[in-house]
């Protein structure tokens, strides 16, 4: 087999394009016999980085296995003739690539805005100064006064963070006298300078988002978190005992476009009770299990202190401690809670007998990683977000969602208001900062529409309403019949029951299904107990139940997790649990609510609902997330999913377990390794290509996945002999800030639907995307975003955002597009009933079956 091509910069042509699609078909003609394991293939070491290019960005670059840094598709516009076009790649430690600007995939056009404005740098350079003190000063906050004393020498000026100075302007080496005010010491104070940078460097960015602090807080803005509010402005609603603060969630980066200022309007919920409230109405509610309740209720939540608009998370309640305990001051002296907060803020704690909240910092947030609790008294904390019960109600939502025309008007008048503001304008031209007026306009491409693919014939989705009538009106690419199936239930819902097994004999002909008529289990009551009993009883009893049916109370959690952990570990059954509320109401809902349930039980049990044309041959699609628990102490867990068919329309899952709050999985080997033996089973050949959809890797984290996950699912392909298939890993993140606007008429809306931009606000060091696969009803539309980081199968930007795509429509939980490729979709589905109810492997008898949806 020949080696992968190196990829090549040049921009895409029709040629081009189709030429690749014959070479990625031609592999299709390999089909390896199941070889037994032997030893891996020895490689050849690249050579060493020359000494004259080290620290000057010029990473090399692989010839063998090209990364995700190169930007297929894109041509860069680089003056260096050190340019990435001019010479070979070779493996670098980190795979980046030389700014520029990326030329846009040719396709139908749209015009979009977007929630970024552009900075212009109108200084020539940023100086950085190394500060030393002799005799040395320990305390941070009297360096900071020291230096500031010295504006005679470095101006007004000035960003420093203790040991460096940047100035807009540059000073010879200089040796400057200072006086301690603690003991009136002399202190010699050496400036020397170190670095020039460019005003656009990524050195920085740090400083001018503090540049940018200092304009938010001129404009009368409280920071709550990383975030600002104006509480001034907080909508308060009564009935639900909250405030809404409008906000801005704001940040400076370097984008291939040049720099930018991100602006995203926000909302912070604030409930009106305080913690102690909601823990005296707990204990009202549930004397018995109240502390029980409140470590469930409380747990994992952010709460927010007023007296100086802090958040924390809470990570336990300390119920041995109260605020007539004594704790130690810096300063050394001890002091109780009750003490301190009227000396300290004037307040007065009337609740002396309240246990109090234990907030526990990461590492990196205590100095010289010495890790100590914060404790919270409940009467002067705050709970932010909607409580479950305010979930279920639509109008705080509604008060806080923002169509594209009122999202941009409130970053409009943001921008108004720094221009008009003459300090926030003049401390941006200090260093050299000029905003644009108005948001950054650019040019995105349109992918084409996807063609839906049932049993009879194949359509057109309808734009932004999905295909839910086609799929409960047609037949499915595959059906399963039910002939043999159990439906539980409790006495007092019998008639739920009677009109649940009505609906589906109504519903199950058009779609394909022939469902024969359940074995009926009544139960006298709807105790954990007697529902496990039961289903225990009636599967052993019998002998092959296809699928198990529960119809439970409203809000019980507790039932649906027994049951979900008898028949997914203990007994493996596919079951489907139905809460009694969904089936109440007007007969359009109720019906509704069964042609879903039909859909997934046919799911659940093998069968194929609808599937969307997939050109490239011996194809493998995974997904991966990670889910972590709020709960202290419990593992995370890792989901996996992959296709076992040429049309992705069969998939095999696995869950792995990792240490708490983990998110670099770190057993992908074995999931793979045994993903791939299946699939040899069903298909009698392996993938030639293998793309995986990484899901939750925020930025910081790319690197190790790089370094850490790519290199664990290479090492799976030698599990069998000579088998050396192309690989393409791309993260999936949609926890985003970013939004699109189209111009319609004198509005503003959302885009059309397979929007993408892949240039401009996308990274300098990586070969990313922004795409927007999903309609939303309320509010903006937010796209995800892909990012590129490893690519031997030769996969032009054109095919993995037509791939994407077509993935975004394969979720059988939703008649419509989704934000995310199906596999990620059904990887976190499975992740979260694992880490949330299982907390327990699944029985392998489930693995080829979507039994968590």
């Amino acid at each position: 087999m020949d080696p992968p091509r190196p990829f090549r910069l040049a921009a895409p042509s029709v040629t081009a394009a189709a030429r690749g699609l014959r070479g990625l078909r031609g592999l299709a003609a390999f089909s390896p016999r199941l070889p037994s394991p032997g030893p891996a293939q020895p490689q050849e070491a690249a050579s060493p980085l020359p000494a004259l290019f080290r620290g000057l960005g010029l990473h090399e670059r692989p010839l063998e296995r090209p990364l995700g840094g190169c930007r297929v598709g894109r041509a860069p516009l680089c003056r260096s003739r050190w340019c990435c076009s001019r010479r070979p790649r070779r493996r670098p430690p980190v795979p980046r690539r030389a700014q520029g600007t990326k030329a846009v995939v040719k396709g139908t056009t749209v015009r979009v805005g977007l929630n970024f404005v552009k900075i212009h740098c109108q200084n020539e350079a940023v100086y950085q100064y190394h500060v030393t003190f002799s005799p040395e000063v320990e305390c941070k906050a009297a360096r900071f006064a020291m230096v500031k004393e010295q504006r005679a020498v470095t101006g007004d000026v000035i960003a420093f963070d203790g040991s460096i100075l940047f100035l807009p302007i540059q000073i010879p080496k200089v040796s400057l006298k200072a006086q301690r005010n603690s003991d009136g010491q002399e202190i010699i104070i050496s400036i020397q300078m170190t670095k020039i940078l460019e005003p656009s460097s990524d050195l920085c960015i740090p400083f001018y988002n503090v540049v940018f602090r200092r304009v938010m807080k001129i404009l009368n803005m409280s920071l709550v978190g990383r975030n600002f509010f104006e509480p001034a402005q907080a909508t308060t609603l009564q009935k639900y005992s909250l405030h809404i603060w409008p906000g801005y969630a704001v940040s400076i980066g370097r984008k291939d476009g040049g720099l930018f200022l991100m602006v995203d309007a926000i909302h912070k919920i604030i409930r009106s009770e305080s913690v102690l409230s909601m823990m005296q109405t707990i204990h009202s509610q549930s004397q018995r299990t109240f502390q029980d309740e409140c470590i469930k209720q409380l747990v994992g939540s952010v709460v927010m202190t007023r007296y100086n608009n802090r958040t924390y998370r809470v990570d336990d309640i300390d119920w041995d401690k109260t605020p007539r305990d004594t704790f130690t001051l810096a300063s050394g002296q001890e002091i109780t809670f009750v003490d301190y907060y009227r000396k300290t803020h004037g307040i007065t704690i009337r609740e002396l007998d309240q246990p109090l909240l234990v907030h526990k910092p990461k590492e990196k947030q205590m100095p010289e990683g010495k890790l100590k609790m914060v404790l919270l008294v409940p009467e002067l904390t705050f709970l932010t977000g909607l409580s479950d019960l305010r979930k279920n109600s639509r109008m705080p939502k509604v008060r806080m969602m923002q169509n594209p025309q009122q999202h941009y008007q409130r970053l409009a008048g943001l921008l108004r208001r720094i221009r008009d503001s003459a300090e926030a304008s003049r401390e941006l031209e200090r260093w050299g900062l000029l905003l644009d007026t108005d948001i950054h306009r650019t040019q995105g491409h349109i992918l084409p529409a996807e063609r839906i693919n049932l049993r009879h014939r194949s359509f057109l989705p309808a734009e932004e309403l999905g295909w839910h009538r086609e799929v409960t009106k047609e037949v499915p690419i595959a059906v399963i019949s039910i002939s043999s199936w159990l439906l539980v239930y409790p006495k007092r819902l019998q008639p739920l029951a009677k009109e649940l097994l009505a609906a589906m004999r109504s519903s199950c002909g058009a779609m394909g299904m022939q469902v024969g008529h359940p074995s009926l289990q009544e139960l006298r009551d709807d105790r954990i107990e007697t529902y496990v009993r039961a289903i225990q009883g009636s599967l052993g009893s019998q002998d092959k139940v296809q699928l198990l049916l529960c119809i439970i109370p409203g809000g019980r959690d507790d039932v649906y997790g027994a049951i979900k952990k008898l028949c997914c570990v203990q007994t493996p059954v596919p079951s489907q649990v139905i809460s009694a509320q969904s089936l109440t109401g007007h007969p359009g809902k109720i019906r509704s609510v069964v042609q879903k349930v039909l859909l997934q039980m046919n799911c659940k049990l093998g069968g194929q609902l609808w599937g969307v044309d997939i050109p490239l041959k011996q194809l493998m699609v995974v997904g991966m997330d990670v889910h972590h628990s709020r709960s202290m102490g419990m593992r995370s867990v890792v989901g996996f999913v992959a296709s076992m068919n040429p049309i992705l329309t069969k998939w095999y899952s696995r869950v792995v377990f990792q240490m708490p709050h983990q998110e670099i999985a770190d057993s992908l080997r074995l999931c793979l390794s045994q993903a791939l033996k299946r699939f040899y089973e069903l298909n009698h050949t392996l993938p030639m290509k293998i793309v995986v959809y990484r899901d939750g890797v925020s930025d910081p984290q790319l690197d190790t996945v790089l370094k850490y996950e790519v290199p664990q699912l290479q090492k799976s392909f030698e599990t069998f002999q000579n088998y050396q298939p192309s690989l393409v890993v791309i993260v999936v993140q949609k926890q985003l800030s970013t939004n699109f606007y189209c111009l319609i008429g004198e509005e503003l809306v959302s885009p059309p639907l397979g929007t993408v931009i892949d240039h401009s606000i996308t990274s300098s060091g990586w070969q990313d995307f922004f795409l927007l696969a999903h309609h939303s009803r309320q509010g903006c539309s937010i796209p995800t975003r892909y990012i590129c980081m490893w690519n031997t199968a030769n996969l032009s930007s054109e095919h993995l955002q037509r791939l994407t795509f077509k993935l975004c429509h394969l979720y059988w939980n939703w008649p419509g597009t989704v934000r995310v490729p199906a596999p990620c979709k059904y990887a976190h589905k499975l992740a979260l009933l694992v880490g949330q109810v299982l907390h327990h492997e699944p029985s392998a008898h489930l693995c080829e079956q979507l039994f968590f949806l």
